[in-house]
């Protein structure tokens, strides 16, 4: 019986710095690996929707866009930075929203901002962070995802996140429950920053 090499190889590309700038070639580079790979589901960090909405056209009809807002009070107490007019667009636009609460980010953070001790999760994204922000994003976003149900925790999707602003990171990733964060299971960086 014939093998094939132990490895496969593929490109990662790297861009010079984190931010919004590399929106379009994050979006090109993810969708590229998601038609090579049969991925159909995508997860897109978006605050105002615009990259959701890029994403949507960037992918084409057979991919499924899972846009991933912020919560309400994350910028400032009952604000949804998701504004009416552009969640209508992404609705008419047949992309689901999920608006819950940060697997990195809730009751812990609650705990610090009062108490001022860091709390297991915070410390798990500070960890990714070391890969940037984007990192960080695009697994949080997989387990708040896979919460809701909207992903499967036995099919890969790929998950993009950024830094402030549009999206800099694009992960391929198998997905987990956040009561089982530890079977998440990162599978290739499709692209990142390196000076971040």
């Amino acid at each position: 019986m014939k093998t094939g090499p132990a490895y496969e190889e593929v490109s990662v590309r790297l861009f010079a710095r984190a931010g919004s700038v590399d929106t379009p070639a994050v979006l090109e580079a993810a969708a590229r690996r998601a038609a090579a790979l049969n991925i159909r589901r995508v997860l897109v960090a978006t605050c105002s929707g615009r990259t959701a909405l890029a994403a949507a056209k960037t992918f084409g009809p057979d991919v499924r866009i899972i846009a991933v807002t912020h919560v309400t009070g994350f910028s400032k107490p009952n604000h949804q930075e998701l504004t009416a007019a552009n969640r209508r667009k992404l609705e008419e636009a047949g992309i689901p929203i999920l608006t819950a609460q940060h697997a990195f980010g809730g009751v812990g953070r609650g705990i610090r901002n009062r108490l001022g001790a860091y709390q297991v999760d915070e410390i798990i994204a500070f960890t990714l962070r070391t890969f940037g922000q984007g990192t960080k994003v695009a697994v949080e976003i997989s387990l708040m995802a896979a919460d809701a149900g909207l992903v499967r925790t036995d099919e890969d999707v790929i998950a993009i996140g950024g830094t402030v602003s549009g999206c800099d990171t694009a992960l391929r990733l198998r997905p987990a429950n956040s009561a089982h964060v530890l079977d998440l299971k990162v599978r290739e960086i499709i692209c990142k920053p390196a000076d971040f």
